[in-house]
């Protein structure tokens, strides 16, 4: 199995909780919270965790929330990296409504880093990287981070002859793709922003990501669509996977189980049609588990046998050259 890193710059304590009813300028009863930890690159390394894999989880952590952090992957015995900081880990919250069944999810910016900071953490990101691993750089930048910061690390992943998956979104998104990865995994909107366009109908899906595939520094590309399942593109091969149809509780954490997923299946050396079939179901058992929880390896197995033995879940056409 090749070694997975998996780095994440803005890490999280993801807390949620439920509640009868929502509504303003009143004091809400709410149960028990539960905290875990959060943030695409950890979330990776907890479904991979799961799936009965190893990652490095590599993370920026300061104050007692990022002690709060480590302590909680140390109990899931998750192997890790801390890159102190300065700034505190910050503190997402969720809150699901009882009544109508809706989530409530509120994000936070994460702490101010410094330069010092974030050079450092690709300092260390480069003394641990070595020739044929598979690095996860995923989830957002923290303020006061450059928006070229995933493409200074392609040019390490580069430099080691890493390949690097890559899961963000806006600016950074474009910079990192721009200066090359492996794979990359956006939705449509994250597709349009890549290719300069305001929004992709699903007509036009097929022909913009072939044009993508061709003329960027890029692999693979595998688009997901949510509850309807996933496109896979390379210069050969364009192909829908689609998702088995479940009871959705949450899709917190979804778009990371499909990464590790993905992840998990070519550290196996699987091919890219069983790679984006065992994504799919990790993505979409994440969606069967309340709050913040991640996939569980029995929903994910089941859901892959389904996906493998559908043949009418899988399309396939040759790209013309």
């Amino acid at each position: 199995m090749k070694k997975i890193i998996t780095l994440t710059v803005n890490p999280a304590i993801d807390k949620s909780t439920s509640v009868a009813g929502i509504q303003p300028n009143s004091k809400l009863r709410c149960e028990v919270p539960i905290y875990e930890p959060g943030g695409g690159g950890i979330n990776v390394s907890r479904v991979i965790n799961e799936l009965g894999g190893i990652s490095l989880c590599m993370y920026m952590a300061g104050g007692p929330a990022g002690n709060h952090l480590r302590d909680m992957l140390v109990d899931l015995e998750i192997l890790q990296q801390v890159i102190p900081i300065a700034g505190w880990v910050r503190e997402n919250l969720a809150v699901t409504d009882t009544v109508n069944n809706q989530q409530y999810r509120f994000g936070m910016p994460g702490p101010l880093v410094n330069e010092y900071e974030w050079k450092n953490t690709l300092r260390q990101l480069e003394s641990v990287l070595s020739e044929g691993d598979l690095l996860v750089a995923s989830g957002s930048l923290c303020p006061g981070m450059p928006v070229d910061f995933f493409a200074q690390v392609s040019k390490i992943a580069k430099k080691e002859k890493a390949k690097l998956i890559l899961d963000t979104s806006g600016k950074a998104l474009i910079k990192g793709a721009q200066a090359g990865v492996y794979l990359l995994k956006p939705n449509l909107g994250e597709l349009a922003t890549l290719c300069g366009v305001k929004t992709i109908s699903f007509l036009d899906v097929e022909s913009v990501a072939k044009d993508f595939i061709r003329n960027n520094p890029c692999e693979v590309l595998v688009i997901s669509l949510g509850s309807q399942g996933a496109l896979l593109v390379t210069n050969e091969v364009f192909e829908y996977v689609a998702a088995p149809i479940v009871y959705q509780k949450s899709t917190i954490g979804a778009g990371d189980s499909m990464v590790a997923g993905m992840v998990f299946a070519l550290a196996h050396g699987k091919s890219m049609t069983d790679m984006v079939k065992y994504g799919v179901a990790c993505g979409t058992a994440a969606t069967m588990t309340e709050g913040t929880q991640l996939c569980k390896k029995k929903d994910v197995e089941e859901l892959n046998e389904w996906i493998v033995s559908n043949t009418d879940a899988t399309t396939k056409m040759k790209i013309k050259a």
